[in-house]
């Protein structure tokens, strides 16, 4: 008779599901961006994703402050420089996949396995069509040319994606070259620099400008709401190294609880399934190469984009600040 409460035990477990699988994210990016890829995880897999999203800086300060502790197990967010600077504060792993190796070419990953792209997106030019011809535009460089004085819109310095841009040119040119080139965009503007990129295209529909850099995905948002805005893009470079690209990525928390869980949630985010969704939804370009972009953006055309791996963009982000500052370019 004593063995019989142990027997009962056994029966009653056996009976009980076992819990469903969980894997916590950190996400920079908004909900309603990551929230349809999540949701269509958990109904094709069963893995609930618990996710918690802010800005990429309190997300990393978050994860430094709980270390072993944190429940995340992966941070997710947007460019190069953010993603070098979390592993730079140890708050990666390296992780060994062979899965996120073919999905994801070696320029748009860490070298180390720390982090991996999971979209594009191209920092590129944009003009007035009813200011400028495209036979007027050709390179990022171009436009310190004193022929655009008073016509050169910029986002602020101070957000990295013009960080990560500014840093690959560093890389590809050296620092005295790029700091020249920045001269001459900052004595070329036509207004203090803008806080964001959709009110500096808005600038440049408006004639305030006639040209400008900028993510194309705030392009496609805009003209989503109004294709008749006299905006349109530009390839710059395509006869030297290309379009400057970046990423929006991830990376298997260092005190991850559940990395297993975690790198099988990344390898789907890069599968050609989770890409068409990713890339849709953010109208941003696939990472992915097997995968072709929405068709709204693919009617933006083809281009030649830079090959340097993105890692750049984060190595060499201090140097390109300090160059910024020093050209005035606030």
């Amino acid at each position: 008779m004593k063995f019989f409460p142990l027997l009962m035990v056994a029966a009653l477990a056996a009976t009980v599901p076992a819990m469903a699988e969980e894997v916590t994210l950190y996400s920079a990016r908004i909900e309603s961006l990551i929230k349809p890829l999540l949701d269509a995880y958990t109904k094709e897999t069963g893995v609930q994703v618990r996710f918690v999203t802010d800005k990429e800086g309190p997300l990393m300060e978050r994860l430094k402050a709980e270390g072993a502790n944190t429940p995340a197990d992966i941070l997710l967010t947007v460019d190069a420089g953010n993603l070098w600077q979390a592993q730079q504060l140890g708050l990666l792993k390296p992780i060994k996949s062979t899965v996120l190796e073919a999905n994801v070419p070696a320029h748009l990953r860490d070298p180390q396995g720390e982090w991996f792209g999971l979209s594009v997106r191209a920092r590129t030019m944009f003009y007035n069509t009813e200011q400028v011809k495209p036979s007027q535009l050709s390179t990022y460089e171009d436009l310190a040319d004193p022929k655009w004085k008073g016509k050169l819109c910029l986002r602020t310095s101070k957000k990295v994606y013009n960080q990560s841009l500014v840093g690959t040119m560093i890389a590809r040119l050296g620092e005295p070259k790029t700091e020249q080139i920045v001269r001459g965009w900052v004595a070329n503007l036509a207004t203090d620099p803008f806080a964001d990129d959709t009110m500096m295209l808005k600038a440049i529909a408006a004639g305030q400008c006639d040209v400008g850099i900028a993510n194309t995905y705030y392009f496609g948002r805009l003209i989503d709401k109004n294709a008749k805005l006299p905006l349109a893009v530009f390839w710059p470079n395509q006869k030297t190294n290309g379009v400057h690209v970046n990423i929006s990525g991830a990376g298997v928390t260092r005190y991850a609880k559940n990395e297993k869980g975690a790198i099988k949630l990344l390898e789907w985010l890069s599968s050609e399934k989770a890409q068409n969704l990713y890339a849709d939804v953010n109208m941003e370009y696939p990472v992915n190469p097997k995968v072709k972009p929405d068709p709204k953006v693919a009617a933006w055309g083809d281009f030649k984009h830079d090959y340097i791996n993105v890692a750049k963009a984060g190595e060499l982000q201090t140097t390109a600040v300090k160059l910024m500052d020093r050209a005035g370019y606030r």
